[in-house]
């Protein structure tokens, strides 16, 4: 095996530049993703607290809410999921690219698979990180009896 000469290995690092400003990119997706992960956590575990000691139309909505915890906690964890798989398989494309120079390997169609794979998987993860954000909204609106004892006292 003959050593690669420095033109091609400059040629494979600026190949792989964008791969690697994408793991930057989807590093801050996943720390995005997981900081909501983590509201989530410390909004349910302070409902589970106080689930026990409530009743009536107080305890129906914490179970209400919790339900739906649960269910955007599922959510989160498939969207970390697909984003870090993502990242993985891109970290391989990298590699893969660097190892098919090293030993002059004909795999472009793997890399380009590869890659095809890591977009969709990042795809699927934000599509999942959408739902969650959507799903979210539809639990912070604020209780309609609030908004009317507010318009009662004002008006």
């Amino acid at each position: 095996m003959s050593m690669p000469a420095v033109n091609a290995i400059a040629q494979t690092i600026s190949a792989s530049v964008s791969p690697v400003f994408l793991l930057a990119g989807l590093g801050a997706i996943l720390n995005l993703i997981a900081g909501r992960l983590a509201r989530v956590v410390d909004r349910a575990r302070a409902l589970e607290a106080l689930h026990p000691r409530s009743s009536g139309p107080e305890h129906d909505r914490h179970v209400r809410e919790l339900r739906l915890l649960d269910r955007r906690m599922a959510i989160i964890n498939a969207a970390l999921l697909l984003c870090v798989t993502s990242a993985i398989a891109i970290c391989v494309v990298v590699a893969l690219l660097f190892l098919a120079e090293l030993a002059d390997l004909r795999i472009g169609n793997v890399v380009a698979l590869l890659f095809i794979v890591a977009m969709a998987l990042l795809t699927l993860g934000l599509v999942f990180f959408l739902i969650e954000v959507r799903l979210s909204l539809s639990a912070t609106r604020v209780r309609v009896e609030l908004l009317e004892r507010e318009r009662a006292e004002h008006g």
